[in-house]
């Protein structure tokens, strides 16, 4: 089992990463790039590994879907009292990582958080399909809980409260922003001589440097 493991590998050559061809603005370098993952019809490329870690240094890492992002930063929406949620509340540092692996390419993030504001939150709320409004009123997310059929009773009342109404967005569940310090593109290459280019924030500016792989 083991030797079979450390047998997995590929070569990587599809494209390369160059800071002459690379936009200057990190934020409009990762638009290229997600567009890029969209247009190549890659499964969920919205989905993205965030890293939080417990006030004790603890990290804990999972998969969440980003649902917005701009020159503020990198959002995403979740139950505030999850484990997740109370990390970033408790201690409010983050480290994001995509992976395209079709195109040979990862994006990582490192960065500040923030909630955010309560009206973002409730037209993101109400964009989403009814089930998942109803998800988010039935779920006390992380806790420990019975079994299934408790939580399907669960959904069975909320949805029967909220029947023929507007479903209300709860007070424990919006998004978080992740602002960005440091944004590093990641380009595979052969014999693992990857390109690696990192936006660091220096004040109001990004400086740019390249990474030995």
């Amino acid at each position: 089992m083991n030797s079979s493991i450390a047998d997995l590998r590929q070569d990587y050559t599809l494209q390369a990463l160059n800071e002459s061809e690379i936009d200057p603005n990190p934020f409009q370098q990762f638009q290229a790039w997600f567009e890029q993952a969209v247009h190549s019809d890659l499964p969920e490329p919205n989905a993205m590994t965030i890293a939080t870690a417990t006030t004790a240094g603890i990290p804990q890492a999972r998969i969440v879907l980003l649902k917005g992002v701009d020159e503020r930063g990198f959002v995403f929406y979740t139950n505030y009292n999850s484990d997740k949620g109370k990390q970033l509340i408790e201690n409010p540092h983050a480290a994001i990582a995509f992976l395209w692996k079709e195109l040979e390419r990862q994006v990582r993030i490192v960065g500040t958080v923030e909630k955010t504001t309560p009206a973002e939150s409730d037209a993101y709320f109400q964009s989403r399909p009814v089930a998942s409004q109803l998800g988010a009123w039935a779920s006390n997310q992380s806790e420990v809980i019975g079994d299934r059929a408790s939580l399907e009773q669960r959904l069975a009342q909320i949805k029967a409260k909220y029947e023929h109404q507007d479903i209300p967005r709860p007070p424990h569940w919006g998004g978080f922003r992740v602002k960005p310090t440091e944004i590093e593109f990641w380009q595979g290459r052969s014999s693992r001589l990857h390109d690696r280019l990192r936006y660091r924030r220096v004040n109001d500016h990004w400086n740019i440097e390249r990474l030995s792989p």
